[in-house]
């Protein structure tokens, strides 16, 4: 048998911990109510804007992987310069890698590859700089290869950037030849890339092929209520119904419509 205790007083950490337990169940996306919340939290983070305050917020929304939500939170900027106002430090390197790490080939949807490819790219621009904040290693390099696309070739803007950064990655190599995590890591971009390149071969013969194996996003999301426009929604019509009724009615059932004050004041003139 459980005993309430009626008299329990919580404090602000208990409230806290209950609104993060609330939140918690919103970003998982399991449900469709769960979805809509999330959408319109990511509206609200969008209309809010990015800052170094509210930065792991952001990242953890795009953790969801639901493209409705995606879409809310990035709007209409571009998903490269979604992070261009954030200076690219270790955490959010790391929070990067782990979900390429996590996710299949396919499994990132393209506005969420593109807002990490984005930061990957600030970050390693110059690539000592990005080592220095990140010490990434092989399996970091395996993680954003894999999701190079072979079929649709270089052309492809995703393919572009990810070859981009494996390129200055690779540029690692004898920046510091005591280095030996540093120059398996820049032998290791410059195989992928080569492999990508030559026709004759294949990404399965650099990288493990379980990591490989491409999934598609859609699949393991929930979809959130189709959106109806107001005028063909329930609410207008419930709305509509209720206005008619509220029309003045003579005492033979006919329909009137209420006088205006400028038609009065004209009848009383009139009348005189």
């Amino acid at each position: 048998m459980i005993l309430l205790d009626r008299n329990k007083v919580f404090t602000n950490k208990d409230i806290a911990t209950i609104e993060n337990n609330i939140l918690y169940g919103i970003m998982g996306c399991r449900t469709t109510e769960a979805v809509e919340a999330a959408i319109t939290y990511a509206n609200f983070l969008n209309k809010t804007g990015l800052t170094n305050e509210n930065y792991p917020i952001f990242i953890k929304v795009l953790e969801i992987g639901n493209h409705w939500v995606i879409d809310a939170l990035i709007g209409d900027r571009d998903p490269f310069l979604f992070f261009s106002s954030i200076q690219p430090n270790y955490e959010i390197l790391a929070a990067c890698f782990a979900l390429l790490a996590e996710r299949h080939p396919g499994a990132i949807y393209a506005k969420t590859l593109s807002v990490i490819l984005g930061i990957l790219q600030a970050a390693y621009n110059v690539p000592i700089d990005g080592y220095r904040l990140y010490d990434l290693s092989v399996s970091d390099v395996n993680s954003l290869g894999k999701h190079l696309d072979e079929e649709v070739g270089q052309e492809d803007s995703l393919n572009r950037v990810i070859l981009d950064i494996l390129d200055k990655i690779s540029q690692l190599e004898g920046l510091e030849p005591e280095n030996r995590n540093m120059e398996e890591v820049a032998i290791h971009a410059n195989e992928i890339r080569n492999f990508f390149f030559d026709e004759t071969k294949h990404l399965s013969e650099v990288i493990p092929p379980v990591l490989l194996v491409r999934m598609d996003y859609k699949k393991f999301e929930v979809a959130p209520r189709k959106l109806v426009d107001f005028k063909q929604s329930k609410l207008f019509k419930e709305d509509t119904v209720a206005g008619e009724a509220s029309v003045k009615t003579t005492t033979r059932g006919k329909k009137v419509a209420p006088e205006s004050p400028t038609a009065a004041a004209a009848e009383e003139t009139k009348e005189e």
